[in-house]
């Protein structure tokens, strides 16, 4: 975990209880991470999963692995050190989204099993909600679909530190879902919002 410099800050409450956030949106904020290798179909069902949350009336946002690393995330590249770094980051960010009442879609690879801990920490230290989805999709079948072109340049040697390829991916040994490859996003979707129904984190509409 990175050394926290800050000094001589206070964190200030809002004014707006998660409680009464909960009453007014029909929903409680919570962060559902979506975890496996690229080509998994992670993104796919985040923005799927996201698309019917907002037409059903919930508010949900994804949060992308290369949109982040984009903007916020534009000075990390792929060693262990900034990879850790990128996820405390979006956890961090995932929390507070959670914590306005959000249904946070967090989709990133997240190779390694303590940074994917430390995200699930982070929510459970501030009692919100941490979902783990694991979309358990062969590396045959991600270099199969490959659409950045991006195994193929790693099996050249082209891309350094690539996950799955020189750099591990570590499995989720407990999530809360799996996700099979066998299923389409729209089916996969529909059973986490039925998950999230289950588990009270949505009310559905009397």
């Amino acid at each position: 975990m990175t050394e926290n410099k800050s000094k001589n800050i206070v964190w200030h409450e809002s004014r707006v209880d998660r409680k009464t956030r909960g009453e007014i949106f029909k929903q409680t904020g919570a962060t559902l991470w979506f975890t496996g290798l690229s080509g998994s179909g992670k993104s796919t069902l985040a923005f799927t999963l996201e698309h019917l949350l907002i037409h059903k009336g919930y508010n949900s946002y994804v949060l992308d692995g290369d949109n982040i690393r984009h903007g916020l995330n534009n000075n990390l590249g792929f060693s262990d050190s900034d990879r850790e770094e990128n996820i405390r980051r979006v956890g961090e960010v995932s929390k507070l989204f959670a914590d306005s009442g959000t249904i946070i879609l967090s989709s990133f690879i997240s190779p390694f099993s303590q940074d994917r801990q430390l995200v699930r920490e982070i929510h459970e230290k501030n009692e919100l909600p941490f979902i783990e989805i694991y979309l358990d999709t062969p590396l045959s079948t991600c270099e199969e679909r490959d659409p950045k072109n991006l195994y193929a340049k790693a099996r050249r040697g082209e891309i350094k530190n690539f996950t799955g390829i020189d750099s591990p991916y570590e499995v989720p040994t407990n999530p809360e879902l799996i996700v099979s490859p066998a299923n389409s996003p729209e089916v996969s979707a529909n059973t986490i919002f039925d998950y999230l129904v289950d588990k009270q984190i949505l009310d559905l509409p009397e």
